[in-house]
């Protein structure tokens, strides 16, 4: 990790009169918002309020497009072309890009959302498609994607075409040997509190991961993702803070 890791964090994904997630007491403890463009939850309304909130704490905006699946909340694999693909994150970065610039705020970066971020890090036609929509935008964005043991391959594929790449962590999602994510139909995917800040603490100190087979997996990321959604989230983030600042 060059410099002190980042926090990102999930927000903007309430709908209308439908509220999630704790926005406004997530935003001051974090670096970079991954805000929903409308595809898998938020609405235009949504979207400027979350800009607002992120430009009043100072926290760099992102774009967190998803497969078009709102009553999945975008974690439904999807079947799309690759010109569909490239058109739907276009349609959503561009829609974030829009608001953002109308009110002097500037999109810093792209970070997939569930099913389709799975499939970026599983399916190469994917991957390919995502980094390719990037590489075409009209502005150049880092696209964020998560830390494995392939991410010398995956920095390779993005600089082809120019893109530059933001690794991640999750600070509290328990990992296989390869660096995928334990998956959440398993038990003990998601690390409870006490898991999690110990976690945190061996990437601050080490840049490693223990498997979930007990292994030592080294992981070099620029920032670490965090989850926010309920009270006890927002407390582990604050804990979380707390332990990067004193790195």
């Amino acid at each position: 990790m060059a410099g002190k890791i980042l926090l990102n964090c999930d927000l903007g994904e309430s709908l209308g009169n439908w509220a999630m997630g704790n926005d406004a007491a997530v935003m001051p403890f974090i670096d970079q918002a991954n805000i929903a463009c409308g595809f898998h939850a938020g609405d235009p309304v949504t979207m400027q309020r979350t800009l607002q909130l992120a430009a009043a704490h100072g926290v760099a905006v992102g774009a967190h497009p998803a497969y078009p699946d709102l009553v999945g909340f975008g974690r439904r694999p999807m079947v799309l072309s690759n010109t569909e693909l490239i058109a739907t994150m276009h349609y959503q970065i561009a829609a974030l890009d829009g608001l953002a610039r109308s009110q002097g705020i500037e999109l810093s970066y792209v970070k997939p959302h569930g099913a389709l971020y799975h499939a970026m890090m599983n399916q190469p036609q994917v991957r390919a498609a995502l980094i390719a929509a990037i590489a075409s935008y009209h502005r150049r964005l880092p696209l964020m994607m998560q830390a494995t043991r392939y991410a010398d391959s995956h920095r390779e594929e993005a600089r082809i075409q120019n893109v530059d790449l933001l690794f991640e962590i999750f600070a509290d999602r328990a990992y296989t040997d390869d660096g995928s994510l334990v998956p959440r139909t398993e038990p003990h995917a998601v690390l409870n509190r006490e898991e999690t800040l110990a976690q945190v603490a061996q990437i601050m100190r080490d840049q490693t991961v223990t498997t979930a087979s007990g292994k030592s997996l080294a992981l070099q990321a620029d920032t670490l993702c965090v989850h926010g959604d309920n009270a006890q989230g927002v407390a582990a983030i604050k804990a979380i803070r707390s332990l990067v600042d004193a790195g």
